[in-house]
């Protein structure tokens, strides 16, 4: 019977395939290394950029609050539920009736910087219009400044959003960038219908647009038509508060159901065109 082999290990040799092995591309890395490179999808010039354009915002929005007249309560906070709101609604009314002017440059200011960075809110924000402007005044306030901070948002996502939206929602980038990509002689139809029903949410839809070419004429004219039923719900809504228990009572079957005609009336043109040719 043979005698076993003695395996001699040479440990500086052992060291340097060990080193040459974690060095090759082919490698694959460990999963601390991936899960750290996804939780941070900007790299340095991309998140000085975003936090240069937060500062500036930041700073205007509080040269305004600092402008506005003081007014008799405490300090006020954004609202996070219906409760919230309906407090806040009554510590403003008569601010509001006192000092129109200033108010709605604090409110439209600190709707386009909720809208811009996406910091949620701002449908508390359109409920609140509702409740102190009343309906044609609420819907206008609501339409332009949600137009205005979707376009901020839409030319910040163009600058730095990429990687965002890509490290977000990769496999609904490629899909909404397929959509597109089909639907580009009739873009606008296909855009109102993603801004009047809630196929996509709206936050998507404005970092994602810049990254799959929308034009920004076609993305602010969907914006600015395609919001208006949305914003006629919610502020007829903010007009009695009272009646409503929370957020999710906005969007019922029946709501979702007129959304969703309104959304498919908007395509129609696109569905016809189809059919003539096939026929």
């Amino acid at each position: 019977m043979a005698a076993p082999r003695i395996l001699a290990v040479d440990p500086e040799r052992l060291m340097r395939d060990l080193e040459m092995a974690e060095d090759s591309p082919t490698t694959k890395k460990p999963a601390g290394v991936e899960l750290e490179r996804r939780r941070f999808p900007l790299n340095r010039w991309e998140f000085m950029v975003a936090f240069g354009v937060f500062f500036v915002f930041a700073v205007g929005l509080f040269c305004i609050y600092q402008t506005m007249p003081a007014a008799e309560y405490g300090r006020l906070k954004l609202p996070r539920s219906i409760s919230d709101l309906r407090i806040l609604k009554d510590q403003l009314g008569t601010y509001a009736s006192i000092h129109p002017t200033k108010f709605i440059l604090g409110y439209c200011s600190t709707y386009i910087f909720m809208q811009t960075f996406m910091i949620p809110g701002t449908i508390f924000m359109s409920l609140l219009a509702g409740a102190l402007f009343g309906v044609i005044k609420g819907i206008f306030l609501v339409v332009l400044n949600s137009t205005a901070g979707a376009s901020s948002c839409y030319f910040l996502s163009k600058l730095i959003g990429r990687p965002i939206v890509q490290w977000l929602w990769p496999a609904k980038l490629k899909l909404f960038q397929a959509e597109v990509a089909k639907r580009r002689d009739k873009l606008l139809n296909y855009m109102l219908f993603l801004r009047i029903t809630p196929t996509l949410p709206n936050l998507f839809i404005n970092l994602a647009s810049p990254i799959v070419d929308v034009p920004y004429h076609i993305f602010f004219l969907a914006t600015v038509v395609g919001l208006v039923p949305a914003a006629y719900i919610t502020v007829r809504a903010g007009l009695a508060l009272g009646d409503l228990n929370s957020v999710k009572d906005l969007y019922g079957f029946k709501t979702l159901s007129v959304l969703f005609l309104i959304g498919f009336v908007s395509i129609l043109p696109t569905i016809l065109k189809r059919k003539r040719i096939y026929e």
